[in-house]
């Protein structure tokens, strides 16, 4: 009989370990998609710096998995990313980051040398872009 609380309270104590937290809190999940957003801006905006795009949809397919793997539903993943308001939130982050690098709209020199830096840095912002330089 003592045996059945010993279960119940070590029960109790796991439960926690395996409850997830919103996906949009997540933070492997929040840094690589912050890191997309950040490698799309500079893209988007310095003309000698060109997008990887096979290998962000590597690094997509990679997040998705270990979104999965940690429990989150592929529904769940889904409404995640195609959510309006989560992108626009990744979006204003990436345009923070850049900020305190420098690169702020009008200044493309700054987007550029954020991005040459992240390529030379090997950082996975580095890692999705390709310099034509």
């Amino acid at each position: 009989m003592t045996l059945i609380p010993l279960t119940i309270a070590a029960l109790m104590l796991a439960v926690p370990a395996f409850a997830l937290g919103p996906i949009n809190q997540e933070k492997t999940i929040n840094d690589t998609l912050r890191s997309g957003f950040i490698a799309d801006q500079i893209a988007d905006t310095c003309p000698t710096i060109q997008p990887r795009k096979l290998r962000a949809l590597n690094e997509l397919l990679k997040l998705r998995d270990y979104a999965l793997r940690l429990g989150y539903s592929a529904s769940e993943v889904r409404a995640f990313v195609e959510n309006p308001a989560e992108k626009a939130r990744g979006k204003a982050e990436a345009a923070a980051w850049l900020a305190s690098k420098g690169a702020v709209p009008g200044k493309v020199a700054a987007y550029c040398a954020a991005g040459e830096a992240e390529i030379a840095r090997g950082s996975l912002v580095g890692y999705l872009l390709r310099s034509t330089r």
